[in-house]
């Protein structure tokens, strides 16, 4: 019997629970996750650990950190391109 191997990355995994097309996304919960993005200061921590990469002065616990701002970061943007999906579908362009 052949498997199939499907893509096994934080990111590939969250984009198939996600997949509009089968989910249950109402226009009120499509805008909601529009509005969703980092804090105040989660930026200004990105921007210090930004600044810090960039100087080549990250400790290890730092580049975790990094690395886990960045995976949440992709997920936020696919879950709004997700969000942005399902409203196409639910209410076609023209249509207010």
């Amino acid at each position: 019997m052949a498997s199939t191997r499907l893509g096994a990355s934080e990111m590939e995994i969250f984009g198939r629970i996600l997949e509009p097309e089968r989910s249950a996304w109402d226009a009120d919960a499509a805008r909601a996750i529009l509005t969703l993005g980092f804090g105040r200061g989660d930026e200004d921590r990105m921007k210090i650990l930004l600044a810090k990469a960039k100087a080549g002065e990250l400790t290890p616990e730092e580049t975790a950190e990094i690395d886990t701002y960045e995976r949440v970061g992709h997920l936020l943007s696919l879950m709004k391109s997700k969000a942005r999906q399902a409203l196409k579908r639910i209410q076609p362009e023209g249509v207010k």
